[in-house]
């Protein structure tokens, strides 16, 4: 009995070891492939959810469009665009004037343009009062980058059809979006797209002489409708420059409201609303309006 005691235990020892290499190598496979696909599903995931989102970005329109410098004063002011699926999501002034004074009001008027902006979707913004130059300039710089942007889109679109001739007619216009009914040439192949391109126009009128200096009023219209007033020119500085930062703006509003020249005055300054309405009047007719 003492005897077989021992050799029980060998036996036993022997059979467990047996059996847990068995178990062990039995579990073994099952446990690389869950931990490979554990690290490698996620990544391919990760990878597949990005090339489709920066494919249709492109697609609908997404990037970073920089406006022409234009010169004020007291400096360059030129803005950049940031655009996701054909909105403007950022805008910032990447010149102002700057040092002394000049900065001064470069810091008070830029974040607020930039809101502006953002909240617009377009060029239809106020001036900051007392920033009059930098936002005239702002906006110049900023109808420069929609302009370039709507350009991008239209050739966009050319692409896309098989019309060359048509396209090429596009962008030689692009200098004047007055001249863009030569898109409308393209509309047999081109679609509804390139029909409603066609529809929207910017129109300068004529220089208004006041007391105190030049009025001149830029609209934008799309299918026959003013959908954005701005002054170009104004009387600037000193006393006529507040009364031009108080009147312009509701100018502005009240022509995209009316969709004419048949605006009030504003009270205080009755030049500058002249002349205004003066330039207006000069830009409608040339739209046909």
């Amino acid at each position: 009995m003492r005897k077989s005691h021992p050799i029980r235990r060998v036996v036993l020892t022997t059979a467990a070891t047996v059996s847990g290499v068995v178990l062990l190598l039995s579990l073994k496979p099952a446990t690389d492939p869950g931990a490979t696909a554990a690290g490698v599903v996620p990544q391919r995931t990760a990878g597949a959810q990005e090339s489709p989102r920066g494919g249709a970005a492109t697609a609908a329109g997404s990037g970073t469009v920089t406006g022409d410098a234009a010169q004020t004063q007291y400096g360059a002011v030129q803005v950049r665009l940031t655009v996701r699926n054909g909105k403007i999501v950022k805008a910032e002034a990447v010149q102002a004037p700057q040092g002394g004074e000049s900065g001064r009001k470069t810091a008070l008027a830029v974040p607020r343009l930039n809101q502006a902006t953002v909240a617009a979707g377009s060029a239809a913004i106020d001036s900051v009062s007392g920033a009059t130059y930098t936002s005239s300039g702002y906006k110049q710089s900023l109808q420069s980058a929609l302009d370039k942007m709507k350009a991008t889109a239209g050739s966009a679109q050319g692409t896309g059809s098989s019309q060359g001739t048509g396209s090429s007619q596009g962008s030689g216009s692009s200098a004047g979006t007055g001249s863009s009914s030569g898109t409308g040439s393209s509309q047999g192949g081109g679609g509804q797209s390139s029909s409603g391109a066609a529809r929207v126009r910017t129109v300068t009128g004529g220089v208004a002489r006041t007391q105190y200096g030049p009025v001149q009023v830029r609209i934008t219209v799309s299918d026959g409708k003013i959908v954005r007033a701005e002054a170009v020119q104004a009387p600037q500085g000193g006393e006529s420059g507040r009364k031009t930062a108080l009147a312009v703006p509701r100018l502005n509003q009240e022509t995209v409201a009316a969709g004419s020249a048949a605006i009030d005055s504003v009270s205080g300054a009755t030049y500058t609303s002249t002349g205004y309405k003066q330039s207006l009047q000069s830009a409608l007719d040339q739209a046909g309006g």
